[in-house]
Parts: structure tokens; sequence; C-alpha cells
């Protein structure tokens, strides 16, 4: 199977200005990447970062190009209201007919994007309230009368319309912080898995080893949960190429990768350095 690519955008810093991040957008799609996505933050360890919203970012990026995929890499669904955000996602599917990807996770700042709004930061809440969110949006995205009583969610619904175009939903990607197993179990029960690494460098590149041990500990979730081999299922990975590369992606796929998203940031070198990046295509 090939392998898509997409480009990594933060949504914070230099990255915060929309306009700058639909720029990008425009010009993946132009150097033929296959996707384009934002990260989630609405506060940043660095006081002072502009932030630009990712959904609001996110709709204008599908509004100006045609053809590829956008979403959020990833959402902390738990700090979100999940009837609102079911709107939001579903509009954003309709709105680029149906190349919207949904990530979603715990966030990784529990104090400067919860505790300091007012919200529990407690990891375990956080993935209750996660779970919780994620079948309320699956549930009111097949547009019925729907119900759901949860330890810290209640909704009671008509039919929800407009539905998502893509059936039977949008791809659901849950991502993860490989070590640990919980998220790989709930991703299992979903649509994709998003590693990433405890201990790497943000602008490093996971080792196919380390995305083979990912892929066999979810593949085996799915198969104790009864879920057919065959069915579609995406791995998803980070990592930093230089262009076109087919040799260092080949591995990657032999080990079960579908997406390859390209890191960009300040991190990595300087905004013109990363338009460079963009322009010279994607790694497959």
């Amino acid at each position: 199977m090939p392998v898509n690519c997409a480009v990594g955008l933060p949504n914070i810093g230099e990255y915060g200005d929309p306009e700058l991040l639909v720029e990008l957008g425009r010009e993946a799609e132009a150097a033929g990447w296959d996707g384009a996505f934002v990260w989630d933050h609405v506060a940043y360890r660095e006081a002072g970062w502009p932030l630009a919203d990712p959904y609001m970012t996110v709709a204008a990026i599908a509004a100006r190009t045609e053809r590829i995929r956008v979403g959020v890499l990833v959402s902390a669904f738990a700090r979100r209201r999940p009837t609102k955000l079911a709107r939001e996602l579903a509009t954003l599917d309709v709105l680029s007919s149906g190349r919207l990807v949904v990530g979603a996770g715990l966030g990784s700042q529990g104090d400067e994007e919860y505790a300091w709004f007012g919200e529990d930061p407690d990891p375990r809440v956080r993935a209750q309230k996660l779970d919780e969110g994620l079948e309320i949006v699956d549930g009111l995205w097949r547009g019925e009368p729907y119900e759901f009583h949860g330890v810290h969610l209640d909704v009671r619904a008509g039919p929800f319309l407009p539905r998502p175009v893509q059936r039977p939903r949008p791809p659901v990607w849950i991502a993860g912080r490989w070590p640990a197993k919980r998220p790989f179990r709930r991703a299992a029960r979903w649509d994709g898995v998003f590693p990433t690494f405890a201990d790497l460098p943000r602008d490093a590149t996971p080792t196919t080893a380390q995305l083979a041990e990912v892929v066999a500990f979810t593949r085996a979730e799915r198969a104790a949960a009864g879920i057919d081999a065959a069915a579609p299922f995406d791995v998803v990975v980070e990592g930093v190429s230089g262009g076109p590369d087919p040799a260092l992606v080949a591995p990657y796929a032999e080990a079960g990768l579908t997406w390859w998203i390209e890191k960009l940031g300040w991190f990595r070198g300087p905004l013109d350095e990363m338009r460079a990046r963009i322009a010279r295509g994607p790694p497959a």
C-alpha cells in the first residue's frame, strides 16, 4: 500500500498566524503533498506566543485547497464540548467535500491547557472525557436520535444534521505516547493510530523497530476485539526528511505505515527553510 505524506504545522509562535498556515497549506497542495494538519493548543509554555485557532484555520485551508486531506493532529477532546465539536467536524467535512481527518488525544499540557482554565488536569479524568467525547461525537454523526449517559457527560439529542460526507464517519486517528499502552488500546477501536515516543527529540524520526512494536501491539488489540484484520486502519508517524526519498520511507511502509507526517516548525529551522522543505515535495 502506498504511503501518503502530509505536512504537520504548529499553530503557535511564528506559526500562530492563521494566514501563514493557510498559505503553507496551499503550498503543500501545489508541491504534491497529500495532507496538511495543524496542532491544537489554546496556550503554550512560552508566555506571550500567538496561537491560531486550529479548526478555524483548518476550515480556511480546506476552503483554499481542493485535494489534500485536512485536520487537527491532535485535538484534545477533554477540553472541548463534544456536541459542539461534533457540529464543527461534520460541518468541516461537508465544507471540505469529505477531506477531513479527526485526530484525538489527551493533550500534552495538563497545567497550561487544563488547570490554567479551570479544567481538571488529571490524566485519568482527561482519558475518561476523551472516551466519552469520542462516543458522543460518533453517535451524533449517525444522524439519528441519540442518548449517552456517562460519568462526565450526558446527552439527549434528536437527529444531528447534516451528517459528515464520509461514511461511516471521517477517519478518527488516536494519538498516544509509547510505551504507555492504554492510548493504543483506545486506538485499536477506531480508525488509526498516531504514536509519539517518550524521550524522542522533537526533530527526530522514530525507528522502524519502534513503529513495528506499536503496530504489532495495536493489531493484536484489534484482533482480540474481533475486528477484521482487513478493515481499513491507518498507521501514522511524524518524521523528518530532506526531500523525495522513497528509500527512507520504504522500511516504514513495510512496518505498516500508511501516513508520513513531515515535522515542521521553529525547532527544526527558520520559516524560510520550512517553506523550502514543503516546496521540495513529499518523501514518498
